[in-house]
């Protein structure tokens, strides 16, 4: 590709709308430009990427086993209804305003249509069906360039099994492909487990980078593989231990406490001993939670246990329902209320809550003695420096981005749309379905993230758009530009991907800078200096190591540096 003749508007400023470095950095290359909020044009040199990694993308699809399809975006609203997630997906979802149809943001319940009618057998399974498509999502504040945007390309499969086993194999496969995706892409990342959301399911696990640029926050260690998502994550804290015998309980006056902070200053007591009560309404039944001290409610987590239509008591409804404020509930005869607690606090004695009477509180209360506790859950959001789950190192708490996610889906929407199969006995059963994405542009965006330098991108050898950027630094001088136009030649004829900066009205530098901020494996640079001595010059992007080379041994260097 010769820079003269082709479209790669570089620029020199950083974009003030652009704060991640990957975002500056597409737009800078002239990989991307924005046409609205969240959507973007890609432009030559970002789509030649893209076709890079869905080619990649595609390798090891098939080498599953993968079948490639191609879905509509655009799906009747019907379809969505008959799943529940137009609700789930609520204003994330784009609908056309004079049809009854949607813009997909996945596409479960199209594949799920599919098999309906065409897998009836066992004999018919398994199948593992893919597609790289266009999805729509309404993000509400779309940001961070490319990563959360409102178009974006996935690569979304779906497995379709007989058994439970066979998902758990067709969902192993997968994992090992996006292990091998991510790796040929250069990528460092890491595999969380997570929450399954809007999809649905009984197991899901997330592929993600470490970055400040990212959305998710995770959970960490160091010493062994833990790995989860903050939503699901848990650490070794501990139980609360009984504090010897149980004293009878006894009202306190407390004027004007509030929060745990003032509570445990004003009595001097740890906050281990105070018993935080939340209330959530969950299908018009009052729920307590009861979380031990400053411990924070996870939102996930108490929407895993009571489901997703679960919320926040209104202050207007706390007052009616308990008599009290919030900072004066607490558990001890409550009425027509569900209550529920931390596992921390599982069996705990001596604790401290609200009287649900303003400007009091409750001491000595034995959850064992005092209190019908109808289950005990994991419901707090873990805190660095906690013990691992699995090995009591300090765990670290990261922001990330994700690339891939992974569900097992199970017979949720076989159930839903009726896709059932007969077995070897003739009995009719429902489809067992994974479902795995991987966000393409977030591979790009990824990539820069973690490989790039003050003067731009720093392309892995799998992932480069070009393999060598040929810089002619004498476009006036005949001998180099006859060197560099035969070097051109013989790199092309030796199939290696060659960005050719041959522009006459661009100054040494500039190119220099240019090919920086592209960030190509390699430069050769060809100037008047080492052609009147038959040699070239070679730079490393990635170290900055420079070599001079005779010209003749150009294509064994370069062929030898790719295959290493």
């Amino acid at each position: 590709m010769r820079f003269s003749t082709n479209f790669l508007p570089t620029l020199k400023e950083v974009p003030s709308d652009a704060v991640i470095p990957s975002h500056q950095l597409m737009l800078r290359a002239g990989m991307i430009r924005p046409l609205g909020a969240g959507v973007y044009s890609f432009l030559p040199l970002g789509y030649r990427l893209l076709k890079k990694v869905m080619n990649l993308i595609r390798e090891e699809m098939d080498a599953i086993g993968g079948q490639e399809f191609h879905l509509p975006a655009l799906n009747p609203l019907e379809l969505w209804e008959e799943t529940g997630r137009v609700k789930a997906f609520g204003d994330t979802m784009f609908h056309v305003k004079n049809r009854p149809l949607v813009l997909a943001p996945t596409h479960e319940e199209v594949i799920c249509s599919i098999a309906k009618n065409h897998v009836k057998s066992y004999r018919d399974m398994p199948q593992i069906w893919y597609q790289i498509q266009t999805k729509f999502r309404n993000e509400p504040r779309p940001r961070s360039g490319v990563i959360r945007a409102r178009q974006f390309i996935m690569k979304d499969s779906y497995s379709l099994d007989r058994t439970w086993e066979g998902l758990d194999k067709s969902y192993n496969l997968h994992a090992e492909a996006y292990k091998k995706i991510f790796t040929r892409a250069g990528l460092k990342f890491f595999i969380v487990g997570a929450s399954s959301g809007a999809m649905g399911g009984n197991a899901s696990q997330e592929f993600m980078i470490e970055s400040d640029a990212g959305e998710d926050t995770c959970v960490v260690c160091e010493k062994c593989d833990y790995a989860a998502n903050l939503e699901i994550a848990s650490s070794k804290i501990g139980t609360l231990q009984r504090n010897g015998d149980s004293k009878p309980i006894q009202e306190i006056h407390t004027p004007n406490i509030r929060t745990i902070d003032e509570l445990k200053a004003f009595l001097k007591v740890d906050e281990t001993m105070l018993a935080k009560s939340l209330v959530y309404i969950n299908e018009k039944v009052p729920v307590l939670i009861l979380m031990a001290g400053n411990d924070q409610l996870n939102e996930s987590k108490i929407q895993s246990v009571l489901g997703a239509d679960a919320r926040p008591s209104h202050p207007d409804e706390l007052k009616a329902l308990t008599g009290a404020d919030g900072g004066s509930i607490g558990p001890v005869g409550l009425k027509g209320f569900r209550i529920i607690a931390d596992k921390r606090l599982e069996g705990a004695n001596g604790l401290i809550s609200g009287a649900n009477k303003n400007d009091y509180h409750i001491k000595d209360i034995d959850l064992k003695r005092d209190v019908k506790v109808d289950g005990y859950f994991d419901l707090r959001t873990v805190l660095p420096g906690e013990p691992c789950i699995k090995c009591n190192s300090p765990l670290r708490i990261v922001k990330a981005i994700e690339l891939g996610h992974i569900f097992k889906l199970g017979t949720k929407y076989a159930d839903a749309l009726k896709a059932y199969f007969l077995d070897e006995g003739g009995k009719e059963n429902p489809i067992i379905m994974g479902s795995y994405g991987i966000g393409v542009e977030r591979i790009v965006a990824c990539h820069i993230e973690q490989f790039h330098d003050q003067n731009g991108i720093i392309w892995t050898k799998a992932l480069a758009p070009f393999q060598v950027h040929l810089i002619l630094v004498n476009s006036n001088n005949e001998p180099v530009v006859k060197a560099a136009e035969e070097l051109y030649a013989k790199l092309a004829e030796a199939k290696v991907e060659v960005l050719f900066d041959d522009r006459k009205d661009v100054s040494p530098g500039f190119k220099f800078k240019d090919a920086d901020l592209l960030g190509m494996p390699l430069q050769v640079i060809v100037g008047e200096k080492n052609v009147v001595n038959g040699n070239v010059e070679i730079k490393d992007r990635a170290t900055g190591k420079r070599e001079i080379i005779p010209l003749s041994g150009l294509v064994g260097y370069i062929t030898k540096y790719f295959s290493s």
